[in-house]
């Protein structure tokens, strides 16, 4: 009689969670109507753009990865890779920066301080485009408050060029790695420190074999998400060196805005497309990293 029950109710149960599913997905269908809309249809223009050449003469257009190779050839190739220079050499100075300054705030006694600079960090990882560029250009710029207070123009300082933009980049960069990074040192168990200073081991010792280790995962995903946030970032670069440094999101603005060559309209879908590619190859390192973090850390 007791089996009997339970393959009924067994059998009862198995509609009601089908039910439950179809009722699910019908909840997240706006969504995902907004995002085939907001987000499919640009990348199918992109796509058909990206692979489309039109005749001057007639205006008609012809299916061709001309566009596509063009994009990686003289000047374009030279901004696609000013651009992954750029982003990498700032990705691991903000990581070099960012990990020391969130191991200080996780280890800080004062949870006001652990507070205030994650707030801070929120806030600073999501200040960029002009405002940023006019406050680096007031404070360091050639006529800043600061460069004229300390003469570094005399000592060869120039915001304008590769490494000042560097700078400018760490700014965003270093808070964004504090708010990626804190989540995994607080993973870090203290029996794991402890059980490394019973048998010995000093504080180098334990940052060498255990806790770098264990963080590895998650200092590579941090490093690949701000290599991504880098690369894309756009407005800052454009309102402070202009085109003096060579960056495919400038190239691919000067492109849109008919700064190209008779037949060439559509190398700038070409250049994005570029991007698209790049960007997805860093999501495709950043995921699995990321779950491998969340393994060691759970």
């Amino acid at each position: 009689m007791t089996a009997t029950l339970t393959r009924v109710d067994t059998a009862t149960a198995a509609p009601v969670k089908r039910r439950r599913r179809s009722l699910g997905w019908l909840a997240v269908a706006p969504l995902l109507v907004f995002t085939a809309i907001a987000f499919g249809l640009p990348a199918l223009a992109m796509l058909d753009g990206a692979f489309t050449v039109k005749d001057p003469a007639t205006g008609a257009g012809s299916y061709t990865v001309e566009n596509l190779s063009t994009s990686l050839k003289g000047a374009y190739l030279t901004a696609l890779l000013g651009s992954v220079k750029l982003s990498a050499v700032s990705a691991a100075l903000a990581v070099v920066f960012g990990l020391p300054l969130a191991q200080a705030v996780v280890t800080s006694r004062f949870r006001a301080l652990r507070e205030a600079v994650l707030t801070a960090s929120g806030v600073l990882a999501n200040f960029g485009g002009v405002p940023l560029a006019f406050a680096f250009v007031a404070t360091l710029g050639n006529a800043g408050v600061l460069t004229r207070h300390l003469g570094l123009t005399d000592k060869g300082w120039d915001l304008y060029s590769f490494w000042g933009l560097v700078i400018v980049y760490l700014y965003f960069l270093i808070p964004l790695m504090v708010l990626t990074i804190t989540p995994a040192l607080d993973g870090l168990r203290s029996q794991w420190r402890e059980a490394a200073q019973n048998n010995g081991a000093t504080t180098v010792q334990y940052w060498r074999h255990v806790a770098l280790p264990v963080l590895l995962p998650s200092l590579l995903g941090g490093l690949v998400l701000l290599f991504g946030s880098a690369f894309a970032a756009y407005a800052t670069a454009a309102a402070m060196v202009g085109s003096s440094i060579p960056l495919v999101t400038l190239q691919i603005a000067d492109a849109l805005s008919g700064n190209v060559l008779v037949g060439q309209e559509n190398v700038a879908l070409a250049l994005s497309l570029d991007m698209v590619l790049v960007a997805a190859l860093v999501m495709a390192v950043y995921l699995p990293l990321q779950r491998r973090s969340a393994r060691w850390l759970a």
